[in-house]
């Protein structure tokens, strides 16, 4: 939706440094935005959409992300699905045990509420009017929780344990970054920003997606040692709003992230939407000015865990690896106590001339540590990482 978007669209791709030939990043976010290079310098295969139900216009891949780009919705509202399967070990109990992130936090905060959303299967209400007003509500069982901004005030709202949080829009000086964000809207505009001469991008055939007509944009990575096969995005064909995005893995099976409206309507919804006032009883936890103000609460950075803020980059396109010294050299994943040995045991163990390290894996996203404390990360094979870390010396 245009008010969520940031200056991405005409941005440049990150500076490199003199000194090392690497590019600083300025995040590095998995499992959508893999590359982090700009949509101006794509690179586009000029198909024309296939014949397909329903029948509409051909379109080339060129015309149909301008399409996306130009997307200007103000006003929304409908039901999201979103489907994550990292393949990653059930850790709540682990999670459980840690006690969250300390005492003096709130259920109610979205950077410990959201990252629910990085496994299984959820269903999301999202509302929208103009750039001062969302709203992103998770259906949980027996509870539901609630983010919502409107103007300069951001509320989290967990009904299950009746917890509020509360922040404002000052605390960063960019109302932006507190908007609420999980639609495929936002995954395909992030996922956008890898599409270059590295990528193919054909329009491949309409559907209907949520009672709209839709084309399907489908993005390819051409280079080997990328972990991801395709990206497709449904696009409504009358608004050019992302309807439907799916990001599934070069191991095939399921996709790794399937998020798309079940639900959808372009009406202004109720003013009475965006209203919040806490409830009778409820704990109230305001956002002390100066405590985190560079991580502002929002649906997409919590869910797409992993922004490695400074980090370097090594190689170009959808082989783009991340890498950062944690300084903690002579303490692998394999020592360093019980903690050490559980995370340990979900790795593999390799070597080569950086020394020994442990490569962590998912279905889409690989990291390698060494044992002298560097961290190697991206949407790549255990190989490429090996060969990063071997090149690095």
């Amino acid at each position: 939706m245009a008010p969520y978007e940031s200056d991405h669209a005409t941005g440049t791709g990150p500076d490199e440094d003199p000194r090392t030939g690497r590019r600083k990043a300025a995040r590095y976010v998995v499992p959508v935005a893999v590359v982090g290079v700009a949509a101006a310098t794509i690179g586009l295969v000029p198909a024309l959409a296939a014949s397909g139900d329903p029948d509409l216009p051909k379109i080339t891949a060129q015309q149909l992300v301008e399409k996306i780009a130009k997307s200007d919705v103000q006003r929304m509202s409908g039901t999201v699905k979103v489907s994550t399967d990292l393949g990653l070990p059930d850790l709540g109990a682990l999670q459980g045990g840690m006690g969250g992130q300390g005492g003096d936090d709130s259920s109610a905060d979205p950077r410990t509420k959201l990252t629910e959303l990085a496994s299984g299967t959820h269903t999301l209400r999202v509302a929208a009017d103009g750039p001062e007003k969302q709203k992103v509500s998770l259906l949980e069982r027996d509870a539901e929780y609630s983010l919502i901004h409107n103007d300069k005030n951001v509320w989290g709202y967990d009904s299950a344990s009746n917890e509020v949080f509360h922040t404002t829009a000052q605390h960063t000086g960019d109302k932006r970054e507190h908007r609420p964000s999980a639609t495929p809207d936002d995954f395909a505009k992030e996922a956008l920003k890898s599409v270059d001469s590295t990528t193919s991008v054909t329009v491949d055939g309409t559907a209907r997606i949520a009672g709209r007509d839709a084309y399907q944009l489908v993005i390819k990575p051409k280079q080997s040692g990328s972990t991801v096969r395709d990206v497709t995005i449904g696009v409504d064909a009358k608004t050019g709003l992302p309807l439907k995005f799916t990001l599934t893995p070069k191991s095939g099976g399921a996709p790794v992230l399937d998020a798309g409206f079940t639900k959808v309507s372009f009406a202004a919804p109720p003013a009475s939407t965006f209203d919040f006032r806490p409830p009778k009883g409820a704990k109230v936890t305001e956002e002390k000015p100066g405590k985190d103000e560079q991580h502002a609460p929002g649906f997409g950075e919590e869910f797409t865990p992993g922004g490695l803020k400074g980090a370097d980059t090594i190689g170009e396109g959808w082989a783009t690896i991340a890498t950062f010294d944690t300084g903690a050299k002579g303490e692998s994943s394999a020592q360093g106590g019980a903690m050490g040995g559980f995370l340990g045991s979900l790795g593999d163990p390799v070597s080569g001339g950086f020394g020994k390290g442990t490569v962590f894996s998912t279905r889409l996203v690989n990291a390698l540590i060494t044992d002298d404390g560097k961290v190697y990360a991206g949407a790549v094979t255990k190989d490429a990482l090996v060969k990063a870390a071997d090149a690095d010396k």
